[in-house]
């Protein structure tokens, strides 16, 4: 019983798997964290891509 919990409640990649592709907003979200740009930079941005998602 105690394997069967582990071996499906450890997250682990499957070969082959499909996986949720970034959205524009988490890709910006990253350049952000990561410092590649300003809060200036991805505020402006961000508003853009919001305003393009809604429509």
């Amino acid at each position: 019983m105690i394997m069967l919990v582990l071996i499906f409640a450890t997250p682990y990649d499957i070969p082959g798997q499909r996986r949720r592709k970034d959205t524009p907003l988490n890709g910006l979200q990253k350049r952000f964290a990561a410092g590649e740009i300003t809060t200036e930079e991805y505020l402006e941005k961000k508003k853009i891509l919001e305003t393009d998602l809604a429509n």
